[in-house]
């Protein structure tokens, strides 16, 4: 049996809706396939995908026809821009934010199926802190926390720190100040999140970067487009290029945390 291709799960998250996240799974993917990286972003918001609409992609299939038997991940992959590879979730389906465990297994279980095929896997969490985000968040070796400059944003992502950490023992996460008028305010942002973190909490946060806020970005939303694909020269874009070097710096995983089977099992283990 060939050894498994270890796989880079990085979980996008953020507290509160609102804050950019998709944005930033989306465009995040796309400047790591840009550097040559097999990428697929997996919509994770399992009754309120929005993926396919920001890019305005047609799925005919989704997740809760690979739950139902249907058909495979592979048959679901639908093409996204930049070379990237994305796993619709559905829309406006009650059931699927309601999975069992055995679902939720299933469904991961799935993704071993793709291992030779990819480096890493975006997952876009829903917003809030549902046990189905928390699961993903689990099984992810890589949490990044996207935070806005406003008080609801910062009490948000505490929130979601602090459960982590309390009742899982993840106590290392990574923070991108979205938003902000430059890396100054950006810092400033991660300073004012640290400070709780650290009065109350035994966690190491690490700061990633920042993405400034860009008329482009509203813009290309309205086009549905990613920002990186509609205006590769904004000053979003550049950011997020910023990231992604920063990303893929990041270690991989050695084994066995980092094989797909691996997500597989911290999502069962309810």
């Amino acid at each position: 049996m060939s050894k498994p291709h270890p796989v880079q799960v990085i979980a996008v998250s953020g507290g509160k809706g609102g804050v950019g996240k998709s944005n930033i799974s989306v465009n995040l993917g796309i400047a790591l396939a840009q550097m040559g990286r097999r990428v697929i972003v997996l919509d994770a918001d399992l009754g309120l995908g929005n993926i396919d609409v920001l890019l305005g992609i047609t799925a005919r299939h989704n997740l809760a026809d690979v739950l139902a038997g249907e058909c495979d991940l592979r048959d679901i992959l639908v093409d996204g821009p930049g070379g990237i590879r994305i796993v619709p979730a559905s829309s406006g389906t009650q059931r699927m934010t309601q999975l069992t465990p055995l679902e939720h297994a299933g469904l991961i279980n799935a993704f071993s199926e793709l291992g030779d095929q990819i480096d890493v896997l975006i997952v876009d969490t829903a917003a809030g802190i549902s046990e189905a985000v928390v699961s993903f968040l689990r099984a992810s070796q890589e949490l990044l926390l996207v935070v806005c400059d406003e008080p609801t944003s910062i009490t948000d992502a505490y929130a979601l720190i602090k459960l982590m950490n309390r009742d899982y023992d993840i106590n290392r996460f990574r923070i991108v100040s979205n938003q902000v008028r430059n890396e100054q305010e950006g810092r400033h942002l991660f300073g004012k999140l640290t400070r709780v973190t650290e009065r109350f909490l035994d966690v190491a946060l690490q700061y990633v970067g920042m993405v400034p806020y860009d008329e482009a970005v509203r813009k290309s939303v309205q086009r549905q487009r990613a920002v990186l694909d509609a205006y590769p020269r904004a000053k979003a874009s550049l950011a997020i290029k910023a990231l992604a070097e920063k990303v893929d710096a990041w270690p991989l995983p050695s084994s066995p945390r980092g094989h797909l089977e691996f997500f597989v099992e911290r999502l069962i283990e309810h």
